[in-house]
């Protein structure tokens, strides 16, 4: 029996899967991957990836399970298994910061604030977003629902362009 690939080089290789929509950020790093495992037989084992859509309705979803299955058949990973969990529900406060950061670097404002507040604090409905291309926080939002639903299209009112706003969920 050949043992099985390590859990981090498995992660390592999902990194470089890219969210289809937003290619700038792995889907690691929006932290749709919940868990890695191995499971069954010692003779037979099959790595099992738990995701979870960043909405039950993600069109999303079959092109991503696929990209998952083709990066680990790709590292000689033969028995893969994707399985979706939609509870807990995904949240924006899972992105990572570098998935910020790559936001950010392409055009698009990460959430300003957590989606979900521990503290007990109700949250503001229309948070400051600062302009991911020159930073100010003078910005408006023009519509609710930019290139994606997960997005809304906001205007710098400082340097006049307009941007996606990755909206808190």
């Amino acid at each position: 029996m050949v043992a099985p690939v390590a859990l981090d080089r498995i992660a390592r290789c999902l990194d470089a899967v890219r969210d289809p929509e937003m290619p700038a950020v792995s889907i690691m790093d929006l932290g749709i991957v919940r868990d890695i495992a191995w499971e069954g037989p010692d003779e037979a084992p099959v790595c099992v990836v738990t995701i979870t859509p960043t909405y039950s309705g993600c069109p999303a979803m079959r092109e991503i399970t696929q990209d998952i299955e083709r990066a680990l058949h790709g590292q000689g990973i033969a028995a893969v298994t994707v399985r979706t969990r939609l509870a807990p529900a995904w949240t924006t406060d899972w992105l990572s910061e570098r998935g910020r950061r790559a936001l950010r670097a392409e055009g698009i404002a990460p959430p300003v604030e957590r989606a979900i507040d521990v503290s007990g604090i109700t949250r503001r409905l229309s948070p400051a977003v600062p302009c991911p291309h020159c930073g100010s926080t003078d910005t408006r939002m023009l519509s609710g629902f930019g290139a994606t639903s997960c997005r809304a299209l906001h205007r710098c009112n400082a340097c006049r362009e307009p941007f996606d706003y990755f909206k808190s969920h």
